[in-house]
């Protein structure tokens, strides 16, 4: 059974929080009633060291005194303001680098890089396979900066906390909502928590050579985010795992010269497969995935010259297949009179073609050279 302490029957005997502050106009004093109250003084122990003054102590010196309207003084630039270089400028990028682990509902994972370092984008395939992987196209793991994530699904995420404890020096970076859905849905380790760093939507921050946008996308995860990636002369945008195009996702989509954007199923496969019916639904709304017909319109409307390469993402095993993935992209494309060429070997073509790949489920792809 609770117990509770007896309150003092005479609450107005109790000191008062405000008590020993001083009343800056002794005319307000006059108006106060006074009110004869015992002086109480607990006892306290002596203490070694003296406190500290700081803002917390009332009438002591603050630190912020020199913020108050009466103090306030025009800043003065540093005598070689000259010489300062900005904090937003961007390493000179000759060439990126983009290297997918794997794509799809199996596990989620790619790095994009350059010769001043890289990121990996999500963190759903086996960290060994990735950290292989990166050697073997003779990048070492400790030029990788951190992990980026884009929701809190177990095909994004499963292996983010193996590789930031292999790799201490790594930060994991999503949104606060994100993280607490992580910790929420999956059993893993809460000192996640102390790698995280926390982002959020349309605020840009700096992660390795680039500068890293993080955008509103439509699905059922927690938070869920794309993100628009520079350099210091190229882009590239994010955008997996979403039902339809959100108006922020559109903006950053517009000015990617590389573009990653989901292609996840076709209607016809998905309407007549084996899925249960709450399922098929769960995948054609709005909170869902996105079918390769309407990728293949949305990107026949925004194409542009500056765009070079699209890595079509997220392909279902059960309702979709590259063929016809590519088919009908390509297709729509080639309607609006762009000129498209598959993606083949680690280079992309120096002519005016936009080149297209699909990425492999469960292969990871050759080191492919954007420029």
């Amino acid at each position: 059974m609770a117990r509770y302490k007896r309150r003092p029957t005479n609450l107005d005997l109790l000191p008062g929080l405000f008590d020993d502050t001083a009343v800056a106009d002794s005319s307000q004093k006059q108006n106060v009633a006074s009110v004869e109250r015992p002086e109480v003084k607990p006892e306290r122990k002596p203490r070694q060291q003296p406190l500290s003054e700081g803002p917390r102590f009332i009438n002591a010196p603050s630190p912020y005194d020199s913020l108050r309207p009466d103090n306030l003084q025009a800043p003065q630039p540093p005598a070689d303001a000259d010489n300062l270089t900005p904090l937003a400028t961007l390493p000179a990028i000759k060439t990126m680098k983009f290297i997918s682990f794997g794509s799809g509902s199996s596990g989620n994972c790619s790095y994009l890089g350059s010769e001043h370092g890289g990121i990996l984008i999500d963190a759903g395939v086996d960290s060994s396979y990735v950290v292989t992987t990166l050697r073997n196209n003779g990048i070492d793991m400790r030029d990788v900066g951190g992990i980026i994530l884009t929701h809190d699904h177990g095909d994004h995420v499963r292996y983010a906390y193996s590789l930031l404890r292999a790799n201490r020096h790594l930060r994991l970076y999503c949104t606060p909502k994100t993280l607490n859905g992580i910790l929420r849905r999956h059993s893993i380790s809460r000192r996640i928590k102390d790698y995280h760093q926390p982002i959020f939507k349309e605020f840009p921050f700096h992660l390795g050579p680039f500068s890293i946008t993080p955008f509103e996308v439509s699905h059922d995860g927690t938070d869920n985010v794309g993100f628009f990636i520079e350099g210091s002369n190229q882009t590239m945008a994010i955008a997996t795992d979403m039902g339809y195009v959100t108006p922020r996702a559109d903006f950053y989509l517009r000015q990617a010269n590389h573009m990653m954007i989901e292609a996840n199923y076709d209607m016809k496969m998905l309407l007549n497969g084996t899925y249960p019916e709450y399922l098929k639904a769960r995948i054609m709304g709005r909170s869902g995935h996105m079918d390769n017909v309407a990728t293949a319109q949305y990107l026949a409307e925004i194409y542009n010259p500056a765009l070079r390469s699209i890595f079509l993402c997220h392909l279902s095993h059960d309702n979709n297949t590259p063929e016809i993935a590519l088919q009908t992209i390509t297709s729509a494309l080639t309607e609006a009179g762009v000129n498209v060429t598959p993606l083949t070997g680690a280079h992309l073509a120096d002519d005016s073609t936009v080149q297209l790949s699909a990425l492999p489920r469960f292969e990871a792809t050759a080191a492919i050279i954007l420029r």
